[in-house]
């Protein structure tokens, strides 16, 4: 008869099935495959580093010092480095990107809120008082049908200027600003139902700032099988923003994390900058689970502007926290904020990205 597995023994394999299961999340999103079950691994990199880290200890402190032992503690120290190695820009132990400005108010400032409301949800009151109590010159909401448009009407007194495509299919989109939009623009980039809104709006010092919002489809069951028609949409803003310089803010729920290399991807395509790198995650996603969590409502901006505040602004029902930014339009800031460049890998991946796309 076998040996009767004792109770070490059983700690042991549940942490060599854990660990083995970790260490293949971990690798999983190292292969450019865009199909849903592999991106998917972008996201929780920071709960999976917790794993890692607790799966080592416990190892380290009840496993063997056979060379099996060793070679299984040096893959999980291996995946743990990979993992905290995309998280770490995005703590306050890297250097910040994005100066802090010195100006706390002037005429070239622009202030930025937006949020996923979560179609479902009807607590436009909360997202009301935050828009009252911030006051963004411009505001969005995502997701939003005719009944979120008629519960956000009152934001028409102070932010008259609107672009607004209800729909219920959760890709509504609704913009409110104070100051009048130029040449504002609505377009279905990808996918049909999927919309988008372009426009400009003049700054007090007469500056042009071009601004993107986006909310482009998920990787994930019932939504999408891959990634391609989102990434897509991210390249083309991406190049839409490097044909035409000048001052850009690109602004939306991109259903991606920071950290992902398809974010770095659409960083180096546009030459866009993030404010949260060395400041935090500013996690938004879910709203409703504290300890699953991920950075996917974000700004990115051209390197004119210094950042004055960057804030995840409080729970008003929705899966998503809003989020606010006050941004100081400061071009000498663009000698000390170098923007990231697209080498030919970059480029020629960004085509695939949209062939890819045109062809699922």
């Amino acid at each position: 008869m076998g040996a009767v597995p004792t109770d070490e023994g059983r700690v042991q394999t549940m942490l060599w099935v854990a660990g083995a299961v970790l260490a293949v999340a971990t690798l999983l999103p190292l292969w450019r495959q865009s199909s849903w079950w592999v991106r998917v691994f972008d996201f929780p990199r920071l709960q999976i580093a917790a794993g890692l880290m607790a799966v080592l200890l416990a190892h380290a402190a009840v496993g063997g010092r056979d060379a099996a032992a060793h070679g299984f503690r040096g893959v999980l120290l291996a995946c743990l480095v990979l993992q905290v190695r995309r998280i770490l820009p995005y703590t306050r132990v890297a250097r910040v990107q994005v100066q802090q400005s010195s100006s706390r108010d002037g005429p070239g400032h622009l202030r930025l809120l937006f949020a996923n409301v979560l179609q479902s949800n009807r607590h436009a009151e909360g997202l009301l008082r935050a828009v009252q109590a911030s006051q963004p010159d411009i505001a969005l909401a995502l997701e939003v049908d005719d009944a979120w448009v008629q519960a956000l009407a009152p934001l028409r007194h102070s932010h008259p200027h609107t672009v607004l495509q209800p729909q219920d299919n959760t890709y509504g989109m609704a913009l409110y600003s104070r100051l009048p939009l130029i040449a504002p623009r609505l377009a279905f980039l990808v996918q049909g139902d999927v919309p988008s809104i372009h426009l400009r709006v003049r700054l007090g010092t007469g500056a042009e700032v071009t601004l993107h919002c986006l909310h482009p489809r998920p990787p994930a069951p019932g939504e999408a099988a891959s990634s391609a028609q989102r990434d897509a949409e991210l390249v083309l803003v991406g190049r839409e923003v490097k044909r035409r310089p000048g001052p850009v803010v690109v602004m939306g729920d991109m259903n991606d994390v920071a950290w992902s290399h398809t974010s770095a991807l659409f960083r180096k395509i546009s030459g866009l900058l993030d404010p949260r790198v060395g400041r935090g995650m500013f996690n938004t996603f879910n709203a409703k689970h504290r300890f699953v969590r991920f950075p996917l409502d974000h700004f990115f901006h051209s390197n004119d502007f210094r950042l004055v505040e960057f804030r995840r602004l409080p729970f008003f029902g929705s899966d998503h926290f809003p989020v606010y930014i006050h941004l100081s339009h400061e071009p000498d800031a663009e000698a000390a904020q170098p923007e990231p460049r697209a080498g030919a890998q970059a480029r020629a991946e960004a085509q695939e990205k949209v062939a890819e796309a045109r062809t699922s």
